[in-house]
């Protein structure tokens, strides 16, 4: 419901306050007293309007007021609901965000590995950065969002029990990740990955009840196989894991599940909210809050356990910081082989937050399982755009021809999945 304002046609009287119209102007007072989220003003209903109102937010911050003159037209827009749009609008909304996920996906990796060219020294340092400036930059988004009435006190409400366990099943990813990944031959890591999409299927079954069709689950893993092919192409010859303990693949599978929960979880936040705010949808910036912060709160907790698996002693963590730090903003007498710092580093993590942010919004209009079909097709497109000379990386390599056919595959999968078919409406993504 929106509420707008126009000096071109006087439906009431500007002599609201005459003792003649006193009940009309109750009345309108009352009318006014409704706070519209979307443009967040409020007309005090305590006295006799004259005309002036203020913008507030966060109980009295940033307060402004002004006056007008009481000659104002009132006419109300009905805004439809996002879970109420027609099934063409929402596949067209679908097609434009996994485009654009794609694309920020594939951004996001080619950059992460140019930004390490500087920072190859301080990954760690890196890695600890974007998880703490997420919350920073997250919850000031959030805030500005309150204030411009987007975000509602009704979302800020919810329970917080689905993020808490969001944020320690990511915490608990990224551990499991680090620690058996600096175990791991590189070439197994990304195809143990790929488990990441069999994961969401499962607790996607578990968790929301979702009924995948045959071509679907066909699909799914059409599309697993072929990444694990692409990524194996230029793997040497021989068992990649035959040296390795069990216990370290498995660790990495369980990095992925835990990982795959988290997402299967943020979808069931975004279906529980609209039930709870009855049909208006959550703000994602809600979701990226909350999650991030208790993630960087459980990777703080997790912090010396984390820094002796990348080799830093925890007594000499504070010093790795600060040449880390000397290292990302390219300033400092001792600094050496950090060329395009701060830049490379800084295009990498604000290309890695819209990302994020057009991820969770897949998320919010598809599914989880969608936005990781997605992603994953981002895979095979930056190993070939690895293979091109780049600033900062002008080796160019050559590629297998199993990657052409993991690619394919990859493709093949992705059709298979959206083969249309006739089923019931509960089964349906």
């Amino acid at each position: 419901m929106a509420i707008s304002f126009s000096s071109s046609t006087t439906l009431i009287s500007p002599r609201i306050h005459s003792q003649s119209s006193s009940k009309n102007a109750t009345k309108f007072q009352t009318l006014l007293s409704y706070q519209n989220p979307r443009l967040s003003y409020q007309i005090s209903s305590k006295k006799s309007f004259t005309g002036e109102f203020s913008v507030h937010c966060n109980e009295n911050y940033f307060r402004r007021k002004f006056t007008r003159k009481p000659k104002f037209r009132i006419f109300a827009i009905k805004e439809e609901s996002q879970f109420s749009t027609q099934p063409s609008n929402n596949k067209s909304r679908i097609l434009v965000g996994s485009a654009i996920t794609v694309v920020l996906a594939v951004a996001n990796r080619v950059l992460y590995k140019l930004a390490l060219v500087p920072m190859k020294e301080y990954p760690f340092f890196l890695a600890q950065v974007t998880t703490f400036g997420y919350v920073a930059f997250y919850f000031s988004i959030l805030y500005l969002r309150y204030c411009a009435g987007k975000v509602t006190k009704e979302m800020l409400a919810l329970p917080k029990t689905s993020f808490l366990i969001i944020g320690i099943l990511e915490a608990l990813g990224v551990a499991a990740g680090m620690y058996s990944g600096a175990m791991l031959p590189g070439p197994t890591i990304p195809i143990l990955n790929q488990t990441f999409l069999v994961w969401q299927l499962i607790f996607s079954t578990l968790i929301l009840g979702r009924k995948y069709s045959f071509n679907q689950i066909a699909g799914c893993l059409l599309v697993a196989a072929g990444v694990v092919a692409a990524v194996a192409s230029g793997s040497n010859d021989g068992q990649m894991l035959s040296n390795i303990a069990f216990v370290w693949p498995a660790m990495m599978l369980a990095s992925t599940a835990f990982q795959a929960g988290a997402s299967i979880l943020k979808e069931f936040v975004f279906i529980d909210a609209a039930k709870r705010l009855k049909g208006k949808p959550l703000d994602i910036f809600v979701v990226n809050s909350f999650g991030s912060g208790y993630q960087a709160l459980f990777v703080l907790l997790f912090l010396p356990f984390l820094s002796s698996l990348k080799g830093i002693p925890f007594a000499e963590l504070p010093t790795y910081l600060k040449s880390g730090a000397a290292c990302f903003l390219n300033i400092g007498n001792q600094v050496t082989d950090c060329a395009g710092a701060p830049w490379l580093p800084l295009l990498f993590i604000s290309t890695n937050v819209a990302f994020n942010i057009s991820l969770l919004n897949l998320v919010q209009i598809s599914s989880a399982v969608v936005s990781s079909l997605v992603t994953t097709l981002a895979v095979p497109v930056t190993i070939f755009i690895l293979t091109l000379p780049l600033p900062y990386l002008p080796e160019a390599t050559t590629l297998s021809p199993f990657f052409l056919v993991g690619s394919v595959i990859l493709v093949l999968g992705l059709l298979v999945y959206y083969i249309p078919q006739r089923t019931k409406p509960s089964s349906q993504i």
